[in-house]
């Protein structure tokens, strides 16, 4: 696996090929992130991925100082997945000035859920993305479907600037007892990862009161907010949502449980696609 720090020698390695398959990443890894790079190999003559803590994404309250960094790890994680080239540049050669031009990404649909709970959230996951996706040039980009609301900014913000790129949504990789794999599952005590798992079964059990007939969306969501409270969860949402947009759901249209909730001091997300 080769190694590139700076724009320069990025694009040097990647010049005789055509097709990259790229994976960004914030490094940290896990099982999650070497299952996106594997399901990008076949899809391009040349395996991408990139470590970068994205400071644009981070709120001034939030654990960009503290997030880890894991780099040895991460390098040998990366070649037992087949990488085959990673991008990791420091601060001062993404953002050699600072980075005044940004992307706003669609209101209705980066202004919710998150972006309602983490303002400019999503301004700081474009910028990024779309600085990686110019550096890169990839025809090919795996992103987990974990961040679901993520992805369809993402998705968005291709088909709106034309950018010749496939977005390919990779299924959330779980633990053997349904736990979403995320980097911020390291900051949970013992006692805590064994309580994580109620954030998945509460989106279980949303689906499961739809699959019994019921159709009260904010009972059901309501539901699941007090069987976390009562648990001594902070939950910020657990919602069912149109699936194309995430907006309000009219009868019949597929779904998805979407959640975020705060465990001690961990804020965990997780989602569910709902097929009736």
């Amino acid at each position: 696996m080769h190694i590139a720090r700076t724009l320069p020698e990025l694009r040097e390695h990647l010049g005789r090929f055509q097709r990259p398959a790229f994976v960004p990443t914030m490094g940290n890894l896990h099982e999650g992130h070497l299952a996106l790079v594997r399901q990008a190999k076949p899809l391009g003559d040349v395996t991408v991925a990139s470590i970068f803590v994205n400071r644009l994404q981070f709120l001034p309250h939030e654990d960009f100082d503290t997030y880890p960094r894991t780099w040895d790890s991460d390098c040998e994680k990366l070649r037992s997945a087949g990488c085959d080239l990673l991008f990791a540049p420091d601060e001062k050669a993404l953002y050699p000035e600072p980075q005044t031009c940004k992307v706003h990404p669609d209101p209705v649909l980066a202004d919710i859920l998150e972006g309602h709970f983490r303002p400019g959230f999503f301004v700081g996951v474009c910028t990024v993305v779309m600085k990686l996706f110019s550096c890169v040039q990839p025809r090919v980009a795996v992103f987990g479907k974990k961040d679901y609301q993520q992805l369809m900014v993402i998705r968005h913000m291709v088909r709106q600037f034309a950018l010749p790129i496939e977005i390919v949504g990779s299924e959330t990789r779980r633990a053997e007892d349904g736990l979403a794999l995320s980097s911020r599952n390291g900051y949970l005590s013992e006692a805590e990862r064994a309580e994580a798992v109620q954030l998945s079964k509460a989106l279980q059990a949303m689906d499961s009161a739809l699959r019994s007939g019921e159709r009260d969306l904010a009972a059901i969501e309501a539901r699941a907010m007090q069987s976390l409270k009562e648990r001594g969860w902070q939950p910020d949402y657990l919602v069912l949502r149109r699936r194309a947009d995430l907006q309000a759901p009219a009868p019949g249209e597929p779904l998805v449980a979407l959640a975020a909730a705060r465990l001690g001091a961990t804020r965990l997300i997780d989602n569910l696609e709902i097929d009736l």
